[in-house]
């Protein structure tokens, strides 16, 4: 995890692009088909590994290419976990590169949606993805702090914000995270999930 963490330092999932969703399923035939060939035909299907593309945060999509070369593309909402290590991250925390293993359920309109995504394999090296989502200063007091999930709470403008940590955080944010208290004033970059919920970029 050391090395990993000294390798990425603001990388993100990779600005959007367009990933071609329907000519990857007319290649499979459907979704269900692709799902169903990478699962081995269990009846249902219940997950799906390949290597993260990129995540589309303006449509909810997380899109995947498997190790066939075919494209997958999954919805997520606020309720989407990212694990890794036993830790639960944000979406964007996943980079262009990571290699993951995803549970599906049957969506709308013959669409899949994911619940959990597990990093099985962080991607190493020197890429050059970069996250599409717009970066905050923010600013708040301290109030709360979650060391096993990596979160905390600050008091910013009389609103309270959570703020998340990403999986790949570097030495100095990691040390920054672990050495704060409550009632601490912290400034930090930052990306929102949504109204109430920031993923830290970086501490000042």
């Amino acid at each position: 995890m050391t090395t990993i963490i000294k390798q990425r330092l603001a990388r993100r999932a990779a600005a959007v692009i367009a990933l071609a969703t329907v000519g990857a399923c007319s290649q499979a035939g459907s979704l269900g088909n692709v799902l169903g060939s990478v699962l081995g035909g269990q009846s249902g299907g219940s997950q799906v590994s390949g290597t993260i593309q990129n995540v589309d945060t303006r449509n909810q999509q997380i899109n995947l290419r498997q190790s066939n070369g075919q494209g997958v593309s999954l919805v997520f909402d606020q309720q989407t976990k990212v694990v890794y290590q036993n830790q639960s991250y944000g979406v964007t925390s996943l980079e262009y590169g990571d290699q993951v293993t995803a549970r599906v359920q049957s969506g709308q309109n013959g669409s899949y949606y994911t619940d959990l995504v597990q990093v099985d394999q962080p991607v190493a090296g020197s890429g050059s993805g970069t996250s599409n989502a717009q970066v905050y200063t923010l600013q708040g007091s301290v109030r709360r702090i979650d060391s096993q999930n990596g979160l905390f709470e600050i008091v910013n403008n009389n609103t309270v914000l959570t703020v998340s940590m990403p999986y790949n955080p570097t030495r100095a944010d990691q040390q920054k995270f672990q050495n704060l208290r409550i009632g601490d004033v912290t400034r930090f970059a930052g990306v929102y999930l949504n109204n109430s919920r920031v993923e830290l970029r970086q501490f000042y």
